[in-house]
């Protein structure tokens, strides 16, 4: 027996808490009649306490408990060992789309199926189930989190032999291809399908604009690509044909009409900027006059204030561009959500551009700001936003705990790159600014789709070695840890009331 999830296992530590229940017991002290105390002399105080283990069957079965428990979360599985000879194939389909991917292909699946090949779900560890049972049941499979496909058809590559057969069926949308493209030696046979609901509309966010209307950015995704609109709703302007207003619980709320979408809170909050700096106080001057085509652009209330001295700074920034080479101090840290800042150390000179992802374009294409000098990166760990020409690191991401910190190394000045002076600069920082915003939501409603030759993982000789013609299996035993689960629960429960029944002699 094997667990998917083995870190759940650590929950068997909670087994202290039956263990310190049962054998602390104390003692009452007993009182003893005398005539007089006048005799008696003074003595320090003590208290008698003792271990001893009281139901020993009810302990047991607590600790049972918690151990089923601990063991279910961990998701254990049967795993056996065939030979290639034994299975003439696999077939998989995901787990969240079951029904729909074997309508989709039904005869084929139908026909394999006749043909001796084994069903298995396309997730992690490739449970084996019946897949007759599995239509039959009228519960609807989801999974909040995309699955990644190509992670798992790894996987399945080093699961099973090279020459045995394997048909895949999946849908082709982007979301669940991340990463790069995997290198497999497997005999898959994948076939991809469009799903029914191809096309999604949601409400990206909204806020309050300084002329108190209300700014709602509408996402539209379809296979073909996906793109947001942007409305405004005037303050007072009567009902709206797409929107929904309402207050709930003493803040407005925003929906789509028609559309069974959780409505989203309207931002009321101000987005406030603080740009530090102590002696680049060109490069502000720059920074600002773009954050303030920024805030008309998007109509976002927005404080935006210049400072000198650090310790000024008010708390609950949304960000801070920290222009100058001294390091961030910590305060500073704790007062906002973002902060980018300068990086110190050896200036180079540099003939490359700084590549934006897209931000920048002149007749319809995409060209990049030059760059003149740049920071030697020191850092090998951080996630790039920017590079140069060359690869290096102009801009890179670091995620802590509560703020997310942005190390530049360039600077907002025309002696170090074209950036400040170019058009697309405002719309850069605006993309910087709003990358991370319902990340999970864009996920969640994305419905591009792939070409199949994009998604076709690549194909190379078979490596793996003579001895490896084993296929690995695993069983799902989560519903049999269910049953001993309830069962151990009702016995505990049953004997708890009974011993607080029957009255203790002493």
């Amino acid at each position: 027996m094997q667990f998917l999830n083995p870190i759940w296992l650590f929950a068997i530590a909670a087994l202290i808490n039956p263990v310190i229940i049962h054998l602390w017991n104390i003692k009452p002290g007993k009182t003893l009649k005398v005539g007089s105390i006048s005799l008696m002399t003074s003595a320090a105080q003590k208290s008698s306490r003792s271990f001893k283990l009281n139901d020993v069957l009810l302990f047991l079965l607590r600790c049972l408990l918690l151990t089923l428990l601990a063991f279910l979360l961990a998701m254990p599985v049967w795993r056996q060992y065939l030979s290639a000879a034994q299975t003439k194939g696999w077939l998989l389909i995901p787990k969240e789309s079951i029904k729909e991917g074997y309508n989709e292909f039904k005869p084929t699946i139908d026909s394999l199926t006749k043909a001796g090949y084994e069903f298995h779900y396309f997730n992690k560890g490739f449970i084996k189930a019946d897949l007759k049972q599995v239509l039959t049941d009228a519960a609807t499979q989801t999974n909040p989190e995309p699955v990644n496909y190509w992670s798992l058809i790894a996987q399945l590559n080093d699961q099973l032999p090279a020459a045995m057969p394997v048909y895949l069926f999946t849908s082709h949308q982007a979301r669940h291809f991340t990463g790069n493209k995997p290198s497999i030696a497997s005999n898959v046979h994948w076939q991809t399908y469009t799903p029914a609901d191809s096309l999604s509309t949601w409400i990206e966010s909204a806020w309050f604009t300084n002329t108190n209307a209300i700014k709602v950015v509408e996402g539209n995704s379809k296979p073909s690509g996906t793109y947001f609109t942007s409305y405004i709703i005037q303050s007072g302007g009567g009902a709206n044909a797409v929107f929904t207003v309402n207050i709930n619980n003493g803040k407005p709320e925003i929906s789509l009409k028609n559309s069974d979408q959780k409505a989203i809170p309207i931002d009321t909050n101000s987005l406030r900027i603080a740009i530090f700096t102590d002696k680049h106080s060109t490069d502000a001057t720059y920074l600002k006059a773009a954050l303030d085509a920024v805030s008309n652009f998007s109509g976002h209330k927005t404080i935006i204030k210049q400072y000198s001295d650090a310790g000024q700074i008010p708390a609950a920034q949304n960000w801070i561009f920290w222009l100058s080479e001294k390091p961030v101090d910590i305060n500073s840290l704790k007062k906002t959500i973002n902060i980018l800042n300068y990086e110190p150390g050896q200036v180079n000179n540099t003939v490359s551009w700084i590549k934006t992802n897209g931000a920048f374009s002149v007749a319809g294409q995409q060209c990049f700001p030059a760059l003149y000098k740049l920071v030697k990166d020191g850092a090998t760990n951080l996630q790039p936003v920017w590079l140069d020409g060359y690869g290096n690191a102009v801009l890179n991401m670091q995620q802590n705990q509560h703020t997310t910190s942005y190390h530049f190394y360039s600077r907002f000045n025309p002696a170090w790159n074209e950036l400040v002076w170019s058009d697309g600069f405002p719309k850069l920082l605006l993309k910087l600014m709003t990358v991370n915003h319902n990340a999970h939501q864009m996920t969640q409603h994305d419905r591009r789709v792939m070409d199949q030759q994009q998604l076709r993982p690549y194909v190379i000789p078979s490596v793996k070695n003579t001895d490896a013609h084993k296929i690995t299996i695993q069983t799902d035993l989560t519903h049999y840890f269910w049953l001993a689960l309830v069962f151990v629960f009702f016995v505990e429960r049953s004997l708890a009331h009974k011993n607080k029944l029957v009255p203790k002699n002493g």
